[in-house]
Parts: structure tokens; sequence; C-alpha cells
């Protein structure tokens, strides 16, 4: 079971991962909803797509586009539809 923690509090936790590139992306029901907020921050990848972003709010204290996720993932990238990664200090362990 892999968990994502952040500010000592865990922000998602499963057995459904798919790694790619070094990130654990887990299935966007395991992450705790009331903790994200909304971004308007987009990146591209050239094989994954567009990349949106949410942040993460624990205890008043807000970790900016720590979350993100590709809505619409290429073809390439299929197996991350729906699932969401972390940075910025969000700690995964298995």
């Amino acid at each position: 079971m892999a968990t994502a923690t952040w500010n000592g509090t865990v922000i998602a936790h499963s057995d459904d991962i798919v790694m790619i590139e070094g990130n654990h992306y887990f299935p966007k029901a395991s992450v705790d909803a009331s903790l994200l907020r909304d971004s308007d921050t987009q990146s591209v990848c050239p094989w994954k797509g567009t990349a949106s972003y949410y942040s993460l709010e624990v205890d008043g204290k807000l970790n900016r586009d720590a979350v993100w996720y590709y809505q619409q993932p290429k073809d390439a990238a299929k197996e991350i539809t729906e699932r969401v990664a972390f940075w910025k200090g969000v700690t995964v362990a298995d």
C-alpha cells in the first residue's frame, strides 16, 4: 500500500499505483478530496499531454500546485487517466 503524506496528514493511500518516470500515480478516488484546492496552473508534457494542478491545504497551510493530473492524457499515457501524482514536499512511501 502506497501512502502520500504532507504536513503530517495522509493525502492518499492505495495499492493500485501506476509508476511513470519515478512518480507514483494514485487513483483520484483514493485522494482525500477535502484537502484539494483548485488551481489555474497548467503545464505540457510532450508525450503525456496537458497537466492540470491542485493545491493542498492542511491545517491552514497551503502547498500550491503540489498535485498534478492529466485530464485527457495522450494515448501513450492512457494508464494515468483518472490518476494524480504529488511533489513539492509530499512524501510517498510504499
